[in-house]
């Protein structure tokens, strides 16, 4: 429910805990023979487990046991027997394989891949053979991923296919349970090839090749082996999803394609492989149908809900029983359930039941036109009460190879709550909008385009009327928060106040520290960010750290000291410039977090903090800020920490 134009006396404030502890429930995942389903839900600790219910059953049991950080990746096994998920140690993002048998009243957990200092990297399995598993792991090289096979009942594990040192990705060929594709990243030149063999047994052949700015990659094979549904901006702006030959890569059909968007998720008959539908995002998602049935279904189940987008979420292995996501921009996300043979749709739950007794906002799109005339595609969610213009949060997405979406966004609903105008904006080098609006934003990073698409959006919004020109605060984690300090020193006179969460201040040593891992894709982190490692002038130009002197707004940073991409490192040297300076700064560190938070009691406190700032330096409302039970927040400056 909305409430615009009303007072904000009327409007209650929600409570923090309601919009970010643990949802009630979330992820739904239909087992594969259709019998069980599986979601994640806060244990009597408020740690999120794996619980797990007969379809059509009330009576559901909690499969998993974590109790402490919360597992938030699970899916099933091939055989609907076993629950497989995913968890780090303290934000480290170095995943564990786990898996818990549900057919035993009780069953501990077991970690299939018991290595230290290694991550996994894909989980691959097939109805086909469903007591096997193949997984990316970095053991063997930190830098690179090979392929291990698990076998599910004794679980042994041994090298499956090993990784020439290139390969970044792998294509499971499901009827063979067998890898049979790779996309391999060129380190001298940020080039993407696409390989293909016949069999374990044969040789590696080139099936395509995507010069550095072009898109490419395999989606699946065909379930007669002669074709490969492939992503490719060859020869067009946005990516399309074509059908190529498997034996010499030559495109002999597109299959989807739009003028406005790439192509987004691709869906396949989990069986016989034939397309059934293609969905692209501009602003709302669109889906194009290629299976009469399924189009017939989709449409029926959209009848029944206004003003949503639908995803299907999961199914079961013989395309019977559909779970689906049914997203709002005011009302947290609900699923439901549909059985394709009796036509019957059964509502499961809503993330977050208690918003629903709160009026929420409005998330508007529209393009605007930058400086230069790029037409950037953006999202604007006004309060629920009063009158523009009001203070204006511009909330910077991360990535920033990837792009802000419309429908239900806590955090801009939370910014709406306290009386805030959020402006979200796709800005140059935003994904998903085609390769020339991706590679716009080459080169562009902090004195360039991509920041000066920002500051246009903030004029934008100031001379439209919904902005207050001296009440305007940036906030954004990773390259959010590098956008962040960029604006706070590259255009001090825009901002009220800045919000940076794990965010690069020095891109140098950014890139001098990154993962093993993500070695084979520097050189194209290079061509997209510039010669940060090579050209010192050039990385002291687009680097926060080195225009510190400029900061007039007040600023608050907030950093996972086991974050494996943004080092801790970046926040420290920031904080340590402008202390040194006497340009005051706040400061806080999760010594049990990474690259974001993970832990709600950590979440919680740092909303908590960010919201008596913002409400100091923009003048909306407040929910008092209290110490939150559980929190390992620790003050870096006051405690002496900063060596």
């Amino acid at each position: 429910m909305t409430a615009s134009g009303t007072d904000g006396a009327s409007v209650p404030l929600i409570p923090r805990k309601v919009l970010f502890d643990n949802p009630k429930q979330t992820t739904v995942k239909v087992s594969p023979d259709g019998t069980y389903l599986a979601h994640l839900a806060p244990s009597d600790q408020n740690v999120l487990n794996v619980w797990v219910y007969a379809r059509g059953s009330d009576s559901k049991r909690m499969v998993t046991n974590d109790t402490y950080r919360g597992i938030r990746f699970f899916q099933w096994s091939e055989d609907s027997k076993t629950i497989l998920y995913l968890q780090d140690k303290d934000g480290d993002e170095n995943f564990h394989l786990w898996a818990v048998d549900i057919t035993k009243e009780t069953s501990p957990s077991i970690d299939l891949t018991p290595f230290e200092n290694v991550k996994v990297q894909g989980v691959m399995s097939s109805h086909k053979r469903p007591n096997e598993l193949l997984v990316g792991l970095n053991k063997r090289d930190s830098s690179c991923f090979d392929v291990h096979r698990i076998l599910l009942d004794s679980r042994q594990i041994f090298l499956d296919t090993e990784n020439p040192g290139d390969v970044v990705s792998w294509t499971l060929d499901e009827s063979t349970m067998t890898i049979l594709g790779a996309t391999a990243t060129n380190p001298t030149d940020g080039s993407t090839t696409l390989r293909v063999r016949d069999s374990p047994e044969g040789s590696w052949r080139d099936l395509k090749y995507f010069p550095y700015g072009e898109d490419g990659d395999i989606v699946d094979f065909s379930a007669d082996n002669e074709y490969v549904y492939l992503r490719s901006s060859l020869e067009v702006d946005k990516t399309q999803l074509v059908l190529a030959r498997r034996s010499n890569g030559d495109i002999v059909q597109t299959l989807a394609r739009s003028d406005r968007a790439n192509v987004a998720s691709v869906l396949l008959h989990p069986q016989d492989k034939h397309l059934q539908a293609v969905s692209f995002t501009f602003d709302r998602k669109e889906w194009k149908f290629y299976d009469e049935s399924m189009k017939e279904d989709f449409h029926y189940i959209q009848s029944n809900f206004v003003d949503c987008d639908l995803e299907i979420t999961s199914r079961d292995v013989s395309d019977s029983i559909w779970i689906l996501s049914v997203i709002r921009d005011n009302s947290s996300i609900q699923y439901i359930m549909f059985d394709r043979k009796s036509k019957s749709t059964t509502p499961l739950f809503y993330e977050r039941p208690q918003l629903e007794e709160y009026p929420l906002c409005k998330m508007e799109s529209f393009v605007l036109k930058a400086r230069d005339g790029m037409q950037l595609q953006c999202y604007l969610t006004k309060p629920a009460f009063g009158r523009a213009p009001f203070p204006l949060v511009l909330f910077v997405h991360g990535g920033p190879w990837a792009r802000d979406y419309w429908g239900f966004n806590p955090m801009a609903q939370w910014f709406g709550n306290r009386g805030y105008a959020c402006l979200q904006v796709n800005y140059r080098g935003s994904s998903g909008f085609g390769k020339s609006y991706l590679n716009a934003g080459d080169k562009q990073w902090g004195t360039g385009s991509m920041q000066n698409d920002l500051t246009d959006a903030v004029k934008w919004a100031i001379e439209s009327g919904i902005a207050v020109p001296n009440r305007v605060a940036i906030y954004g984690g990773s390259y959010g928060g590098y956008a962040t300090l960029a604006g706070l020193v590259f255009t001090p006179e825009l901002y009220s106040c800045g919000v940076d969460i794990v965010g690069p201040s020095n891109l140098k040593t950014l890139l001098d520290s990154v993962p093993d891992y993500w070695k084979p894709m520097k050189k194209e982190l290079l061509l997209r960010i510039g010669p940060v490692d090579t050209d010192e002038e050039f990385n002291q130009k687009i680097s926060p750290l080195f225009h510190v002197q400029n900061i007039r707004a007040p600023l608050l940073i907030a950093q996972g000291a086991n974050d494996p991409r943004v080092k801790q490192r970046e926040s420290d040297q920031i904080v340590k410039a402008m202390l040194e300076k006497n340009i005051p700064v706040e400061y806080v560190l999760y010594p049990d977090e990474g690259h974001g938070f993970a832990r709600p009691p950590n979440r919680l406190d740092f909303l908590g903090r960010a919201e008596v700032f913002l409400s100091k330096y923009l003048g909306g409302r407040c929910e008092p800020y209290e110490k939150v039970p559980g929190s390992t927040a620790r003050l870096p400056i006051q405690e002496g920490l900063l060596s």
